[in-house]
């Protein structure tokens, strides 16, 4: 023993002495003891063991913990990368000492213990613990014994150890931890998921009761696979194999019924014996006890096999659809197949990368499985249900029809009184009210009533011209703007500029026309009675799919006490208030010096129509 352990080390400080080491060292010799205590039993007799280490092979029927020493070469030079350790497997949990340092604890090394067995372990060497004549590192492997698991997996072992570079392993253990943790995790929450979501599915709607079985085969794979990547459990080792094997007993049930029911078979031996079995599995677990589970575990194991297959054989010749046979087929097969794969595993005791991708093929073929259900079952539903919708969409259409046309009769009804109520007023107040004014405008020897009646007359008509509806073309109502702005300014002494497009197609609506007038008519007034301004300039166009008009004066701008007594008449919150109405803005811009800018924007889809 002493000179296997003098040419091991000698081949490990030849192999890290190497140059420019590409590959990190792999451990595949050490020495062991079985021992409980804090640290190595140095004055204990130890054994050399062949590394990756089944319990199960090299010591029967115990349960650890157990110690593991191996001889490193001395401490890299100053500046290199730091080293690591990289354990791709260790069941159930570890701990690591460097030099009788501790470095690393997997978890509890107690009962219950930490389930680690499908997590890679990554543990960096400190480099203050390295010694340059040489380094020992111990761990210590806490697991239990083949006999007290259901799985030769969970059982006590350690796998072959990696000594390297720390960047490089790392990026070893990102890809092992996506395939054996993170990519389980993901597959079985979403299986929970699917899964409660087709069981409450299945047990609302009783005749597919295949949904409910499937729903709950996919809940007990989804809890059976947990136990793979779910470190700490709030139960006891035992109590947890016992669950599990006793999970793969309803797990059965599930898919023998699931696999029946889908096929539209019911029966009663299944319906009786299913129950009765899963009984049978829990009290043989009972009464052998912790110490014989995986025996009982692994009779059972190619029962509840068979008669899964049995069913699916069932279920294949009771389909009628070649596809849905072609398919059903090939899905069998690959859970055949990973199912091989994986006794083959138990068998061996090892854990290749198929073992590995073979865990995940089943549940991920149970979600396809699922989705493929939720569409059959939504497309029965609505097969189902198209007779009664095409009725009930005959009844609507009729229904619809005799509401629209009564709806059409009653709006146009409306539409008719209001049209013609609407030119009754005009004409009432261009005959009446018009003649009147007419009047006062001509008799008057009073030169501001007659101003005033003319001010009233001009307001009555835009007012007609908005009860008769007609819409304004675009261009004619820029002239009559320019006629009435600039008249305006030059009674009041102040010189005005006009410039607008003089042929544009648009036409404005008859609400928009009316709403703009008395918008421009209060700016020009604005300017005539408070700007003191000797120009002003208006200008319109049309930019961006709106219509802007501006109004600027050279006067002395609107000082505060002047807006806040123009906003609390009918000043520029008037303005503002129209424009909001016709879904646009007006903007003033003003300060003392510079005069005043009055900014409208209407957009044309809500006031200019195409002509």
């Amino acid at each position: 023993m002493a000179h296997r352990s003098i040419l091991l080390l000698v081949l490990w400080v030849l192999a890290l002495a190497l140059p420019a080491q590409a590959q990190p060292l792999e451990i595949r010799q050490a020495l062991s003891v079985q021992d409980d205590g804090a640290t190595f039993p140095a004055t204990a007799a130890t054994r050399a063991v062949a590394l990756p280490d089944e319990w199960a092979r090299t010591r029967p029927g115990a349960s650890g913990p157990v110690w593991y020493r191996v001889r490193l070469p001395a401490a890299p030079p100053a500046g290199a990368e730091l080293l690591a350790l990289y354990v791709e497997q260790v069941c159930s949990t570890m701990e690591v000492q460097l030099n009788g340092q501790r470095v690393h604890r997997g978890g509890r090394m107690h009962e219950p213990l930490t389930n680690d067995c499908n997590q890679p372990q990554l543990v960096t060497l400190p480099a203050a613990l390295l010694r340059p004549g040489g380094n020992t590192l111990d761990i210590k492997v806490a697991g239990h014994a083949l006999a007290e698991v259901g799985s030769r997996q969970r059982a006590g072992a350690l796998s072959v150890l990696r000594v390297g570079a720390q960047p490089e392993l790392a990026a070893l253990h990102t890809r092992h931890s996506a395939l054996q943790v993170w990519a389980p995790q993901a597959v079985s929450a979403t299986l929970a998921l699917m899964g409660g979501f087709m069981f409450v599915l299945g047990f609302i709607n009783r005749r597919e009761s295949h949904l409910a079985y499937f729903g709950a085969l996919s809940l007990g794979w989804a809890l059976i696979d947990m136990r793979l990547w779910l470190r700490n459990t709030p139960l006891g080792h035992s109590q947890t194999e016992f669950l599990l094997c006793a999970m793969l007993a309803f797990v059965t049930w599930a898919a023998v019924q699931f696999l029946l029911r889908y096929a539209r078979v019911r029966l009663r031996a299944a319906d009786l014996g299913l129950p009765l079995q899963a009984a049978l599995v829990v009290l043989t677990l009972v009464l052998s006890g912790p110490a014989r589970l995986n025996a009982v575990a692994h009779v059972w194991y190619p029962v509840l096999a068979l008669e899964v297959f049995a069913a699916a054989a069932w279920h294949l010749q009771r389909q009628r659809h070649a596809r849905s046979v072609w398919i059903m087929a090939a899905l069998l097969a690959t859970v055949a197949v990973s199912g091989g794969i994986e006794f083959a595993a138990q068998w061996t005791g090892t854990r290749p990368l198929a073992a590995h991708v073979a865990q995940l093929v089943v549940p991920v073929i149970f979600v396809l499985v699922g989705l493929r259900l939720v569409q059959q079952h939504g497309h029965a539903l609505h097969q189902a249900e198209q007779g009664k919708a095409q009725l009930e969409q005959r009844v609507r259409e009729a229904t619809a029809e005799i509401e629209r046309n009564y709806r059409q009769l009653a709006e146009l009804r409306v539409e008719q009184v209001t049209e013609r109520e609407r030119k009754r007023i005009a004409a009432d107040l261009h005959d009446d009210l018009g003649a009147k004014l007419l009047t006062i405008v001509h008799t008057s020897e009073s030169e501001r009533i007659s101003t005033l009646a003319r001010e009233a007359l001009e307001e009555m008509r835009l007012s007609v011209r908005g009860l008769t509806g007609k819409p304004v073309r675009l261009a004619d109502a820029l002239g009559d703007w320019r006629a009435e702005v600039v008249s305006r300014l030059a009674q009041a002494g102040i010189e005005g500029d006009w410039d607008a497009p003089e042929d544009l197609p648009q036409t404005l609506s008859a609400r928009a026309y009316v709403q703009t007038t008395r918008i421009l008519r209060e700016a020009t007034s604005n300017v005539i009675k408070h700007s003191a301004a000797t120009h002003c300039t208006v200008s319109a166009h049309l930019a961006d799919g709106d219509f802007h008009l501006v109004v600027q004066d050279n006067g002395e701008g609107i000082s505060s006490e002047i807006d806040g007594r123009l906003d609390r008449g009918h000043g520029l919150a008037s303005m503002k208030n129209r424009a909001k109405q016709l879904q646009g803005q007006c903007l003033v811009e003003s300060g003392a010096g510079y005069g005043t800018v009055i900014r409208l924007t209407l957009p044309l889809d809500r006031a200019i129509e195409g002509s």
